[in-house]
């Protein structure tokens, strides 16, 4: 697979959709805190969408779809100037038989889907240390046509209640994800990241070489030959783009993978430090302790005792 499909199949997405929102007139909303991604789709009008505490209000039109990612508290609101209620409180108390949240009774008509993203917390850094606090995608940018597509799908999955409603929304939001991310990627002026390394030829070249075969024994000088850089130029354009120098990574990205095997397998410690590239158990031990602070053996006990 690709890297990000490889970091979000490591991720285990827990996709929840929680709600259609439909507001006529004035309305604002504050949402505390929260765990990993909010996401949401505006399938009918617009309104603003700020984070406390950072910067200006973002508007939100029809067919724009946002990912929120800090975990910070935000608002929602048709008007900035209004004082917002409780959002997680409406949400509850403004639910309808039918499934869907309505606030206001006279108005302009906004409607809006979105949910949440809960990844697996052991590797859930893996992507949320390496994105923005907020990635909008207008529907006009060039890379929104399949978003726009998607958002179709889901304006008919939330408007009524349909037999598999919840397994073709999760389907949905987590389409939804991939292809915001991918628009993401395609947009100009990304900011320095692993994700924005996956839009670059040369890095991203290199991290999808490093991603297709794991456990070899990579030297930077293959790499950088591999993407026709200098061995300097590579490791200086890795390190700005990616935070860290290309062997950091790989062994982070190594650890990632022996720690999804160590939870959710049986599989012998001496077959996952092969297939991670090492090849001894007491090199993989040593790499593995000194990245968790366990070895691999109490990790797995601690991960499968507790969950």
């Amino acid at each position: 697979m690709d890297p990000l499909s490889d970091v979000l199949a490591l991720l285990r997405v827990e996709s929840v959709l929680s709600a259609r929102l439909e507001t006529r007139g004035p309305w604002a909303m504050r949402f505390s805190a929260y765990r990993h991604i909010k996401f949401a789709g505006a399938l009918e009008g617009g309104f603003w969408l700020w984070i406390e505490g950072r910067g200006e209000a973002v508007r939100i039109e029809a067919g724009d779809c946002y990912l929120l990612t800090s975990g910070e508290a935000y608002c929602t609101a048709s008007d900035v100037s209004l004082v917002p209620i409780d959002g997680r409180e409406a949400m509850v108390a403004r639910r309808c038989v039918d499934g869907i949240v309505r606030l206001g009774e006279h108005g302009d008509k906004c409607v809006a889907a979105g949910g949440r993203f809960v990844f697996d917390e052991d590797t859930s850094p893996l992507l949320l240390g390496l994105l923005p606090p907020l990635i909008h995608i207008p529907a006009a940018s060039a890379s929104a046509a399949p978003l726009r597509a998607v958002l179709d799908l889901l304006r008919m999955e939330t408007d009524v209640a349909r037999p598999g409603a919840s397994v073709a929304a999760a389907s949905l939001a987590n389409l939804v994800l991939v292809q915001i991310l991918r628009a993401h990627l395609a947009s100009e002026g990304l900011s320095p990241g692993w994700l924005g390394a996956l839009a670059d030829p040369k890095i991203g070249g290199a991290l999808g070489l490093m991603h297709a075969d794991i456990a070899r024994r990579w030297k930077v000088e293959d790499l950088a030959a591999a993407v026709a850089m200098s061995r300097t130029s590579f490791i200086e354009r890795f390190k700005a783009l990616v935070g860290m120098p290309p062997l950091s990574y790989l062994i982070q990205w190594r650890m990632a993978v022996a720690g999804s095997a160590l939870r959710g397998t049986q599989e012998p410690l001496s077959a996952i430090a092969e297939r991670v590239g090492y090849g001894s158990d007491t090199a993989f031990n040593s790499a593995f302790k000194k990245a968790t602070g366990h070895s691999p053996g109490r990790y797995r006990s601690a991960r499968t005792q507790y969950g």
